[in-house]
């Protein structure tokens, strides 16, 4: 019973994680397409700024909840996807660096640099992402040993490089909705454009990606099994329909919302197709790494959960007062704060 609620909550938690960092990384990637002189740069950089290191605590909750809960999952994913995971977090260190030194020296080339690197730090996290989950969902290579029997190379397959371009174009759409909300004028409309742009594109690539599942993977072999669970891609589906109703209506929460909602189930989705695995052996299935196999001890497991039932509400709740105090727009003005980027 707790490896199952853990499981919940482990997928909870990395669903929560590309709702709220997947609009950062999104728009990162689309600093040099939105921006057309410094003015709009800093906009953009501090529609994020506030925001962006508050939502890699649930990156680093999530990575905690795999390492305390699944030791033996984190321990053979850490060595299957080291490579990968190694070139994500240099690429959030170098992200997070852009937000503090890209002001230390008045130079446009200076600037320009660290430009490069936010759009390099936002758009190889996104893309890993993606390629990391894909692979997670086909299957790994992992033999009886839990040893992963492949390279960097293995998991750039067609399956995984199109989990990564799902993940990219969900965050460049969620990212441009982000700054159509937080912005004004010009700017608010290039980033409403982009996102009516992106739209079609996300939804035929959602939908061949869908098709590509059915037929690299055995996710839908829960749902036949339990028809109650398409109520998730169900939901996915009806919220991306959404995201596009509202963007055309100019209603940029509401679309906003709509397309945090679409992640959350999109990622719903792929959690609930995996269980009671964490990592699929394309191997032998007898190799895979399960909530059972993968789990530590009933104790830890217990204890685990007093800490997160008391922590996590206040975490959120601190983020949602976050959200409200600084929802407003960001304008001119508020560049000429001290504290802004």
């Amino acid at each position: 019973m707790l490896e199952t609620i853990w499981f919940i909550l482990w997928g909870v938690l990395w669903a929560v994680y590309f709702m709220l960092d997947g609009f950062d990384l999104g728009l990162g990637t689309l600093l040099p397409v939105l921006s057309k002189n410094e003015t709009d740069r800093r906009i953009i950089y501090n529609s994020m700024g506030p925001f962006w290191d508050g939502n890699e605590v649930w990156l680093i909750t999530a990575g905690g909840a795999t390492f305390a809960a699944f030791p033996v999952a984190y321990a053979v994913m850490f060595n299957g996807l080291y490579s990968a995971l190694l070139l994500l977090l240099f690429a959030l260190i170098i992200r997070g660096v852009c937000f503090e030194f890209r002001n230390k020296i008045d130079s446009d080339g200076w600037r320009g640099l660290w430009d490069a690197a936010m759009v390099i730090g936002s758009f190889l996290p996104a893309l890993l992402l993606g390629v990391a989950f894909a692979n997670i969902f086909e299957g790994l290579p992992i033999d009886q040993d839990g040893v992963f029997q492949g390279g960097l190379f293995t998991l750039l397959n067609p399956y995984g490089l199109a989990g990564g371009v799902l993940f990219v174009l969900l965050f460049l759409v969620h990212g441009s909705l982000w700054l159509a909300l937080k912005s004004e004028g010009a700017l608010q409309q290039r980033a409403g454009a982009m996102a009516k742009k992106l739209w079609p594109v996300l939804l035929v690539v959602a939908v061949l990606f869908l098709a590509f599942t059915l037929v690299a993977t055995d996710l839908f072999n829960n749902y036949f099994k339990m028809p109650v669970l398409w109520i998730l891609p169900l939901i996915a589906v009806l919220a991306l329909l959404g995201t596009f109703v509202f963007i055309r209506q100019a209603a940029w929460l509401k679309a906003w919302l709509s397309s945090a909602v679409t992640i959350l189930f999109v990622t719903f989705f792929g959690v609930a197709g995996l269980f009671p695995r964490l990592l699929p052996s394309s191997l032998n299935p007898a190799y895979s790494i399960t909530i059972q196999n993968g789990a530590a001890s009933q104790l830890t497991l217990k204890i685990m959960l007093v800490v997160a039932l008391i922590m996590v509400p206040i975490v959120i709740a601190y983020q949602l007062w976050v959200y409200l105090f600084l929802g407003n727009k960001v304008t001119e003005k508020d560049l000429a704060y001290e504290e802004a980027y």
